[in-house]
């Protein structure tokens, strides 16, 4: 139990992270859903009720999509893109997909490899970009989830106001949905250039973010 706790303490850390927010967001939510429903002389709903609504849903997913759309788009573009110093990146010179043997494919596996890795043809070519096709795929769902509940959360607001609902797609070409989508992407890619070029020049001992702490500014790639 010790190693198990302590091989996977980053994912189990983590998870319990986001669930300990994610319960904190429920409760604040309700709250501020229900001052608001006061000062509106709406019906106040309970914590139930608020946590099968559609604006939580609303306020996770679209959270969740951007997270996903940042790893997504990184994924694929520190394949192509590189940032001279930074351990977020390949090393200069290693532009592009890499050789069968850097990457250890095919006839250049080892025992330990992943099967996928070493069976060639279609299978290795798909494990060899699954990655990526996750993060897609997951980031479609969560939009995908966004654009629905944002929907139900935005028409019954218009019912409210005695006007008419938006179908889907007139929802997804709204203000009201690309200003909800667009306030998290912003902040997304912000955080992710921040710390490719913040990291050139600063460290933290220990971390795979960061470089060995005296290792110069210009070395690409090195993780300490």
């Amino acid at each position: 139990m010790k190693n198990t706790l302590r091989d996977n303490g980053l994912s189990i850390g983590f998870g319990l992270i986001m669930i300990a927010a994610l319960v904190g967001q429920a409760f604040a939510g309700h709250s501020a859903y229900n001052e608001q429903q006061l000062v509106e002389a709406g019906r106040q709903i309970s914590l139930l009720q608020y946590l099968t609504s559609s604006e939580f849903a609303v306020d996770v997913a679209e959270n969740w999509q951007s997270e996903y759309l940042q790893f997504f788009l990184y994924v694929y573009a520190t394949v192509w893109l590189v940032q001279r110093g930074s351990p977020e990146s390949k090393r200069v010179g290693n532009v592009g997909l890499e050789s069968d043997k850097e990457q250890k494919v095919g006839r250049y596996a080892s025992d330990r490899s992943p099967a996928w890795a070493r069976a060639g043809g279609w299978r290795t070519a798909l494990f060899s970009s699954s990655l990526g096709l996750v993060m897609g795929l997951l980031f479609l769902l969560s939009w995908l989830a966004q654009s629905i509940a944002g929907q139900s959360a935005f028409n019954t607001e218009r019912l409210a106001r005695l006007q008419d609902p938006l179908t889907w797609l007139e929802y997804v070409g709204s203000a009201d949905f690309w200003n909800r989508t667009l306030q998290n992407w912003q902040s997304e890619f912000l955080a992710m250039g921040s710390i490719v070029v913040i990291s050139i020049y600063l460290r933290q001992r220990g971390s795979p973010e960061s470089k060995p702490v005296g290792e110069p500014h210009e070395v690409t790639q090195e993780t300490g």
